[in-house]
This record gives structure tokens, sequence and C-alpha cells, in this order.
């Protein structure tokens, strides 16, 4: 039997439709076998040893400091030569001295309003005031109030208005726990850490904590007092505290008159005193409000009393690690009284990019 094509069918035209197609995707799956061989296959970042120190450039070092006689009296009369600078036990090079005697002031102030204080209150409120009134300056120092119960609560922030901070002192009520160390680190690295600072050529300010409290921290899952204290060091800043504890206070002899003296510490008052000391600060055991007045009159003039010195640390391993530092007056029977050291700058994280993550991290 004979088939018979239709006369419009053409051989050529049918192999061409026929083969088209595959030809093409042929063609098109050399290409691009070509295109993945020229483009080389990317290379895993190479891992940075965990154990090689990262050296970077450490910015200055900033110690403020008091000098003080066998009597207690300053000593502001001294220079650049007077003073060595110890960190770790090996003597650093000062490159800047001065006699900082008037910086403005950046005062936070903390007012323990937990249960533990309830009768104490008053007493707390009226001492915040008092000190307000005798070392804030108008137009030059700025202060915020703070609180701590449960937790830190800002009441009022930098303000060089005393009368501001009164009536927020005066509204403040008690009850509950006790963050005392989530309230000094919130203090010193939410405010006091970039504090504002004041118009003109010289931004530097001092930067102090005033902790009225009776040094119990009663938080359980709170920060712990190295955190607080770690917190204080890298805001360079120093805790003048006033205890609010009357416990293990005495009268000497039989006179009334003369105020109460501490002749046993609660561990309220350690507390309170570590964290001065470590911070260069002072604390305060007083028992009735007049007993404050010569205290708040000391710690203003020691606040525009001090020297300021800077240098660059040999030790420029960036390890985050606490390094102790040591000011010594030449030759002389002076004490000098300063935080006790700084924290490193921390490793810098190595950046790693994972291959196929939308973000690139």
């Amino acid at each position: 039997m004979t088939v018979r094509l239709p006369t419009s069918y053409n051989f050529f035209e049918v192999m061409r439709q026929r083969w088209a197609l595959p030809i093409l995707l042929m063609v098109a799956a050399l290409v691009a076998a070509g295109g993945a061989a020229q483009r080389p296959a990317p290379q895993p970042p190479e891992p940075v040893s965990p154990q090689q120190p990262i050296v970077t450039t450490v910015d200055l070092v900033n110690m403020v400091f008091t000098v003080t006689d066998r009597r207690g009296q300053f000593v502001t009369n001294l220079t650049r030569d007077d003073f060595q600078v110890f960190e770790e036990g090996q003597e650093q090079k000062i490159e800047f001295f001065s006699q900082e005697t008037d910086l403005p002031l950046r005062i936070g102030l903390l007012l323990d309003t937990s249960n533990s204080i309830r009768n104490r209150l008053q007493f707390q409120q009226e001492a915040a005031i008092d000190f307000l009134h005798l070392v804030l300056r108008r137009r030059k120092d700025q202060a915020f109030l703070m609180t701590f119960d449960n937790e830190p609560a800002v009441v009022e922030e930098f303000t060089d208005d005393v009368g501001t901070l009164q009536e927020a002192i005066l509204r403040q009520r008690a009850g509950g726990a006790t963050a005392l160390y989530d309230a000094i680190h919130y203090a010193c690295s939410q405010r006091l850490m970039q504090p504002p600072l004041p118009a003109g050529d010289n931004p530097e300010v001092r930067r102090v904590l005033v902790l009225l409290s009776d040094g119990k921290d009663s938080m359980i899952y709170g920060k712990s007092l190295r955190e607080a204290l770690e917190a204080c060091q890298r805001a360079e800043v120093a805790i003048y505290a006033i205890s609010t504890s009357t416990d293990w206070l005495a009268f000497r002899g039989s006179d009334k008159e003369k105020a109460p003296e501490k002749y046993h510490f609660t561990e309220g008052d350690k507390v309170l005193a570590q964290l001065a000391e470590e911070t260069g600060g002072r604390a305060f055991y007083p028992y009735r409000r007049d007993d404050l007045a010569q205290s708040f009159a000391d710690i203003g003039d020691e606040l525009r009393s001090q020297y300021s010195l800077a240098y660059v640390p040999t030790n420029r391993i960036a390890d985050g690690r606490f390094r102790s530092v040591q000011i010594k007056v030449r030759g002389k029977d002076l004490t000098v009284r300063s935080r006790k050291g700084y924290y490193a700058p921390r490793p810098v994280q190595p950046h790693r990019v994972v291959i196929g993550s939308p973000s690139g991290y």
C-alpha cells in the first residue's frame, strides 16, 4: 500500500524541527559547564587560632586620683615629676598630667527604696537632698535620680535643677526586694558611660555615683558585685557610699553629743566599703542627718581637688582582662586614692561569612 504525504510536507523542515530543541539544550549545557569551570570554587574563611593574641592600639588609660597627708588633708600642689604609675607592677610613662580642680560633675544619685530600708527612708531622702544642695552647682554640674527595689528605675534624668530632683526624692516610697548591683550596673553603663558633656573646648567631666543604701542585694538572678564593679571601672566612675545601716553603732564613752562610731561592720557595710575602695571613692557610716554635713562638704572638696594622669600601656594585647594600676608619690609619706585598675579592650571577634545565607552572616 502506498502512503501519500501531503503536498505541503517537506522532509528537511521536519528534521529541522525535530532536532532543533535537543541541540539547543545541549549547547546551553556545554556553555554552563564551561562557565563553571572558569569560576573558582568558593573557599571557606581561614580559621583564627583562639590562642593567637590580638594586638591592637590601646587607648590612653586615664586615672583620676586624690592625694592626702597623714592627717587626711588634701595635697594639691604636686607636679608630674612627683608621681609614678605602675600597671601590673611595670612602670609606665606618664603622657599627660593635670591638676583638675574644678571640672563639671556628672552625678548619679542612687536611692535604695527596698523594704529593708523602710525605717530609714526618710533619713535617705533628707541626706540626698542635703547632698544636692551642698554639692550641685547650677549651670555647671548635673545629676540624675535613680531608685531601686525589685528593679532599678530612672526617676529624673540629668538636670542641674535641685528643686526638680528634691521633689522627685520626696515622692518615693519603700517596698520590694533590693536590686543593688543591677542599679549600679545600669547607672554606670547606661547613664554615666556617656553623660551630657559641657559646651566649649574642654569636654572633660567627673563621673560620680552617690549611693544611699544598707548594702544588701537580695536578687538571686541579677547582676553580681563583680559585674557592678566592672561597669564602674569601664565608665571611670567613683562611688561615694552612704550607709543607712544603724547596726553595730556605739557612742564613745558617755558623751551623747558626739556622733556614734562603727565598731563592727555588717556584710552590707563591707560591700559599700569595697565598692568605694575599688573605684577610688569613699564610704560613710552616719547615724543622724547632722552627721552627714561634714561628709558631704568633704566629698565636694575632694571632687574639686583631684589630679589626672594618662598613659599608653606597654601591654597592647586586647584580652579584655582587668589590669591593676598603682600610683605612687616619690619620696613622700602621702596617700593616693584612685580606682584599682581598668579593663583592657575585649578581643575582636573574627567576621565569618556563611555561604548560602541570605544575609551573608
